[in-house]
């Protein structure tokens, strides 16, 4: 073995560096806790609750792989990506959120994250995700790669990306909708996103404001017009 294969060899044998970026302090403590005991190949060296937060830490950590929630209140994973992929184009992004939304995929991956994986997704396979996306492999949750391709590709029938009617509603309605069109009660859709059942009310009451429909049973049929569900 040459000097250098031997260099490469003792780096592939380093954890990957992992950076966690999520607002809420709870799940990055199970993600950092569920990491530790399924594999000693990934390193959690940090974490951050805000986008202000997440561009000093990684700036200042170098981590190799950042993993990046798409909604957050000031800003998002969008806006994560946009402050530090100029200045530090190596450390790699993939994307962890609740949301399965084409809109929410597809800004993510056009703003520089190399993959987007869903929170009902294992330790074991968010593991190997990001071992994957710290090689260079794109990694994408079932059937998420489709609204990628479709964007990309501009073929017909791709994902609404830019729905006037859609615009209408914030991220957060989108996915109180999303879950209220594939029939979770309030009280799921209020443990799914950690919000609370009041907040949950005030949100589908928005939706029915914004989209002047009458009922969920009208709002399901109109999520799943736009491909939401």
């Amino acid at each position: 073995m040459t000097a250098t294969e031997g260099a490469a060899a003792t780096a592939r044998q380093q954890p990957v560096r992992v950076f966690l970026v999520d607002d809420h302090a709870l799940f990055r403590a199970g993600v950092r806790a569920e990491l530790d005991t399924v594999t000693d190949q990934v390193e959690v060296v940090g974490e951050a609750g805000s986008v202000g937060e997440a561009v000093a830490g990684i700036g200042h950590l170098r981590p190799d792989v950042v993993l990046l929630d798409v909604h957050m209140p000031d800003g998002g994973g969008a806006e994560v990506l946009r402050r530090v992929r100029p200045e530090h184009p190596d450390v790699v992004f993939l994307a962890l959120s609740v949301s399965d939304a084409a809109e929410d995929v597809i800004a993510v991956i056009r703003a520089g994250a190399r993959g987007y994986v869903t929170k009902t997704i294992s330790s074991q396979e968010l593991a190997r995700a990001v071992c994957r996306v710290a090689e260079g492999d794109a990694v994408f949750s079932p059937r998420l790669a489709g609204f990628v391709l479709d964007a990309f590709a501009d073929r017909p029938g791709a994902a609404p990306i830019n729905d006037p009617d859609l615009d209408l509603l914030t991220p957060r309605e989108r996915d109180v909708l999303r879950l209220l069109a594939r029939g979770y009660a309030y009280k799921e859709i209020a443990s799914e996103l950690f919000i609370s059942v009041k907040t949950v009310e005030t949100h589908v009451s928005s939706v029915l404001r914004k989209t002047q429909l009458s009922n969920r049973y009208e709002l399901s049929r109109w999520a799943s017009d736009r491909r939401l569900v």
